[in-house]
């Protein structure tokens, strides 16, 4: 695979940006090799500056649930760019947008958009300490949500990655407030409850943890979880940045049936442009401003170009029966992978939720927290990407990372993976 125009580029990066790389894990440096520069994306399929072409599970990191560059989606950005890429004023998109959310997910019923989801996760945080008069806020270990001084703690994505338990930069005093407990273990969360409860504004939890491997809740656990925070008055926010939208309509919450106080919203409801939300209760949401005492504004937060993308792509997503195709195809894929798994049975893990998934090099039948991700060969995923990449399957270049499964993936698509797959484990176990 010739790569030269990507080397010649990820050089002159270097020079010029940390890392040659605007997000960490983009860098490559856990898998081995120089990242792609990519150059194209169309449908399930990205091409890079050396005109190679890959069957992409990345998409963007989840939020390209269409697929690249779907036709309606560039339709709608074309039309809107027409008119300005910005105002810095309101707009009819933002109230489009919003109603759209707003109907999808029971639990919201106000919702502020914002620029990132590090950005909505870091506004629903202090919008619960307005609500609530309290300070501490409950973590869980392995869950990502974005990089804020106070959540960098016990986390995920680029610092599982990278082996960092936290960020250089981050003081004491920022950390001191927050409070990380194991995932799927509500007895740690009831014994320090019991202790501190009356103190703490918020619980925020990955209903499904995304960034740190692929970790599936344990039946119940959300809802204990949703039990114990209304005994203590306390705010649960669910961090659905990855999951809203992407589960279900209504993201986590309707696939396993439990509300949340506050959410946080991103990927899919920018159609692949960058942006956030949060939301939820209309009496907490009130509290933000200029209604409220909880500050929190952006100049560019409702951007239309971003409001268009979400439009575009949640309208098509929820016009019926999309979501009962990404089972198929999610279905369809996992029976492909069938004789790999059971050939390489007790040597790697394939797991799944709806159009997510995650193979992970360990003898364990289930991840249920951090220490079972930690336990994991990376280094056997490092040659494996390395085989999934030379037969033209691009995956996310992390093992704590997951895979995603978009509309525009044809059963072809699928069945030439699960052969690279197959064929790539061979390389990589013998």
């Amino acid at each position: 695979m010739n790569r030269d125009n990507s080397e010649k580029l990820f050089r002159k990066a270097l020079e010029l940006i940390p890392g040659g790389v605007d997000s960490p894990v983009r860098a490559f440096r856990a898998v081995g090799g120089t990242p792609l520069f990519m150059k194209k994306g169309a449908g399930s399929k990205l091409t890079d500056e050396d005109g190679n072409e890959f069957i992409d599970y990345c998409m963007s990191w989840g939020p390209l649930i269409l697929g690249h560059a779907d036709a309606d989606v560039i339709t709608a950005l074309r039309e809107t760019l027409a008119d300005g890429t910005s105002f810095g004023t309101p707009h009819a998109k933002e109230v489009e947008l919003a109603e759209i959310v707003t109907g999808a997910f029971e639990s919201i019923e106000k919702v502020r958009f914002v620029n990132s989801g590090t950005e909505a996760v870091m506004s629903a945080i202090r919008l619960a300490r307005g609500f609530t008069g309290r300070d501490k806020i409950v973590k869980f270990e392995g869950c990502y949500h974005g990089h804020a001084d106070h959540l960098l703690v016990a986390a995920g994505s680029g610092l599982a990655t990278f082996g960092t338990p936290d960020s250089a930069g981050v003081t004491a005093g920022n950390a001191k407030d927050t409070i990380p407990l194991p995932y799927n273990n509500v007895e740690a969360l009831k014994s320090y409850l019991e202790k501190e409860g009356k103190n703490t504004a918020a619980v925020i939890i990955e209903p499904v943890p995304c960034n740190y491997g692929l970790i599936l809740p344990e039946d119940g656990y959300l809802a204990q979880v949703r039990e114990l925070c209304d005994r203590y008055g306390i705010a649960l926010i669910f961090d659905e940045v990855i999951t809203g939208f992407r589960l279900s309509p209504g993201g986590a919450q309707k696939y396993f049936g439990v509300k949340a106080d506050l959410t946080a919203l991103g990927k899919i409801i920018g159609g692949g442009l960058p942006v956030g939300a949060y939301g939820g209760r209309a009496d907490i949401m009130d509290m933000v401003a200029p209604d409220g005492p909880v500050y929190q504004a952006g100049t560019l937060s409702g951007n239309p170009l971003a409001m268009a993308g979400g439009i575009s792509t949640l309208r098509r997503l929820l016009a019926g029966g999309n979501y009962e195709e990404l089972q198929h195809k999610a279905d369809f894929f996992e029976q492909a992978l069938r004789p790999a798994l059971e050939k390489y049975s007790g040597k790697i893990l394939f797991q799944r939720i709806a159009s997510i998934f995650s193979f992970c090099f360990t003898g364990l039948n289930s991840i249920k927290s951090v220490d079972d991700i930690k336990k994991a060969d990376t280094k056997a995923f490092a040659s494996f990407h390395a085989e999934m990449l030379s037969r033209g399957i691009y995956l996310s270049p992390s093992g704590f990372e997951v895979g995603f499964i978009s509309l525009a993936h044809s059963n072809g698509d699928l069945e030439k993976t699960a052969e690279a797959v197959f064929e790539s484990l061979e390389a990589t176990l013998g």
